[in-house]
């Protein structure tokens, strides 16, 4: 089965990009929300989905395919590259040229090189692009990851639980529940923080490859872990999301949401698969794009951009826009990078 598009995954990937941008397009800020706020929620943990299904997916793309060789690690970083950087870069120029800010010679250097992603994880210059270093660290780190996982199980549980220990560390010693989310941004933003969620993506892959499941009780655990994920008891600032006990029970609900919709017993009726799955294909572009759509569109209707017509049309606008983008220029890349293979 490796190789095969996994659909369901596409559904997941973009109603989390969605459910990002209504975070983002909704009145109000990472200081004003709460942790008890539905699609602040979804604004913080459909990062979090985002590693775990890195972690699936390409453990599922590459389980066969990736032999170790030089040949075969190099094209696998080829893929990425032609993947990622395209957008990334266009997306930076933008933010470089009509932003109001201006950057240090070395930011900009290490945001066009993806070194910001290793040494200055809190300075991307475009709007949401920390969470994209986090994915090149973590691209940086799986072909090591999938070769402990053939090679040396033990290794590989060694990491696993290495990268559960920084997620403890950093949730219950290094991240201050007395303090907001917004000061602590730095540390909440460090690949070492969010790296659990990807390994452990990996991890389920592996476990759950090549095997089917058919049994209805899928759904009704997914039922169960979405209405947890909203109505688990938390208050106060997003703080107390990624911190102690709490952040543990919504990573068990994210790694939860993950495994029932890569394992849905059900075939989705083509009227959902296909606004879903397109979505789902073009999830990439709807994140990077559109901080950069609101801007624009705040500029010429300020006084309104808090009204309901303007979020529409800014949702509208955001999924035209990054059909139009991923069809006629990601695609041409992502093609480009194959060619290499």
């Amino acid at each position: 089965m490796s190789g095969i598009r996994l659909h369901s995954l596409d559904y997941l990937r973009g109603l989390c990009a969605f459910g990002i941008m209504l975070y983002h397009f909704l009145p109000g800020s990472l200081e004003q929300y709460g942790s008890d706020n539905s699609i602040a929620r979804l604004g913080v943990f459909g990062v979090s989905i985002f590693y775990i299904l890195s972690g699936i997916t390409l453990h599922h793309v590459y389980s066969n395919q990736l032999n170790f060789s030089k040949k075969s690690v190099v094209e696998y970083f080829t893929k990425r590259i032609f993947r990622i950087f395209p957008l990334l870069w266009t997306v930076t120029l933008l933010f470089l040229f009509l932003g109001s800010r201006s950057f240090e010679k070395d930011v900009i250097f290490l945001n066009f090189t993806g070194l910001f992603s290793i040494y200055k994880w809190d300075a991307a210059i475009a709007t949401g692009a920390w969470s994209i270093g986090n994915e090149l660290f973590f691209y940086s780190l799986f072909p090591v990851l999938l070769w402990t996982l053939t090679k040396s199980k033990p290794l590989f549980f060694s990491l696993l639980s290495l990268s559960f220990l920084l997620c403890i560390y950093y949730s219950f010693f290094v991240m201050n529940e007395q303090s907001t989310l917004w000061t602590q941004w730095r540390s909440y933003t460090n690949p070492l923080n969010q790296v659990f969620l990807f390994v452990g993506g990996i991890y389920l892959g592996h476990l759950l490859q090549n095997k089917i499941q058919k049994s209805n009780w899928i759904l009704y655990a997914l039922l169960f872990s979405i209405t947890a994920f909203f109505i688990y008891p938390v208050s106060g600032d997003l703080i107390h999301l990624v911190t102690g006990t709490n952040r543990l029970v919504f990573y068990f609900l994210c790694f939860a949401i993950c495994f029932c919709f890569y394992k849905l017993p059900v075939q989705v009726p083509n009227f959902l698969h296909q606004p879903l799955g397109k979505l789902g294909e073009m999830s990439y572009s709807v994140y990077l794009l559109h901080p950069i759509v609101y801007a624009a569109l705040s500029h010429f209707y300020k006084e309104e951009s808090n009204s309901f017509l303007f979020i529409f049309g800014a949702v509208v606008s955001t999924l035209s826009l990054s059909y139009l983008v991923y069809y006629f220029f990601e695609k041409k890349f992502i093609a480009l990078g194959k060619s290499f293979s």
